[in-house]
């Protein structure tokens, strides 16, 4: 299988996508004066404990008091400052929408809200803890930019992107530590095209987040059987640019898949059924999980139970493209 020369020929080296945040905040508060960080009491698990270590003047642990933190941030925003907000992802969109959309989005302040645990691979701390409609309230907010990055250097490089944006991003990082994809020698964030992982003629597959490794083996599998899966990665799903790429991809191979780590509604399948109804009416599969909430498990065992592995998702797309 033909993979983009942009990408790491080894991926076998599993990293933290929390650390890559992380260590990211350190290394732009060196050179940034301005930047502040904010946590609601779960700084060791978004990792922005690496920031209260070196810059204990430039961060406030709010407590569990999400809500406070997200307009604490907005008016750091207005002094100057250039706040990156962090908790799980549950509790940063669903717990605090109003404040997001009110407070930061609607007067377009300058904050980054990272993230961290979403999906389903939050595993044993099961469904209230899961975030799997995360990226579908954030789309829906006017102004607010949306990543959602794959590995650890994906991850650093959304972070330096985010910084580069005047306004509201939201990134989301996922629990799971992650093999490594992208060559951090090489790659940058262009929101305006989707990265083509493999090129393919029978099925194009679109997918972002901790399942863009879970495709590729995917796509590995079916080129087994010869189907040639065209895979295309776009952690930038708002605002979405490239969309020239998909209607060409979808244009060549004539079906696409989407895979994700969150709710089929509002997140990738969206995006790309928007695109495609409006441009290129195209016959789609979204796989992600289908309007349910998640359960507590194992974090392999639960990505098996909905869909989300290798094995499970060539099954899915072998009978799709039967029909």
């Amino acid at each position: 299988m033909g993979i983009n020369g942009s990408l790491l020929k080894n991926i076998d080296e599993v990293k933290s996508p929390r650390a890559a945040y992380g260590e990211t905040l350190v290394e732009l508060g060196k050179t940034n004066k301005d930047i502040v960080v904010l946590d609601a009491d779960l700084s060791c698990s978004t990792q922005t404990c690496m920031f209260a270590k070196e810059f204990p003047d430039r961060f406030f642990n709010s407590g569990i008091a999400e809500q406070d933190m997200m307009t604490t941030a907005a008016g750091l925003a207005i002094a100057g400052k250039i706040p990156f907000v962090s908790t799980f992802a549950m509790f940063a969109t669903a717990r605090c929408l109003d404040q997001i959309r009110n407070s930061i989005c609607y007067p377009k302040l300058n904050v980054k809200i990272v993230a961290t645990h979403g999906g389903i691979t939050v595993g044993e701390d099961g469904a209230s803890h899961q975030a799997l409609e995360d990226v579908s309230f954030m789309r829906s907010i006017p102004d607010m930019t949306v990543i959602v990055p794959s590995d650890y250097n994906e991850v650093k490089e959304a972070v330096k992107y985010a910084l580069e944006v005047n306004g509201p991003v939201y990134i989301r990082v996922s629990r799971t530590n992650l093999k490594t994809v992208f060559d951090e020698n090489n790659y940058k964030i262009n929101p305006s095209a989707a990265i083509k992982i493999t090129e393919g003629s029978d099925v194009t597959i679109v997918t972002n987040g901790e399942t863009l490794i879970e495709a590729i083996n995917a796509a590995k599998l079916l080129e087994k059987e010869g189907i040639k899966a065209e895979l295309l990665h776009t952690p930038v799903l708002k605002p979405f640019l490239a969309k020239n790429d998909l209607i060409n991809s979808a244009k060549k191979t004539g079906r696409v898949i989407t895979i994700e780590n969150h709710s089929i509604i509002g997140g990738v399948g969206s995006v790309v059924c928007e695109t495609l109804s409006e441009n290129l009416p195209t016959k789609v599969l979204r796989i992600g999980t289908n309007d349910t909430f998640g359960q507590s498990g194992e974090q392999r065992v639960l990505m098996e139970e909905y869909g989300l592995t290798a094995e499970k998702l060539y099954t899915k797309i072998k009978k799709f493209l039967n029909k």
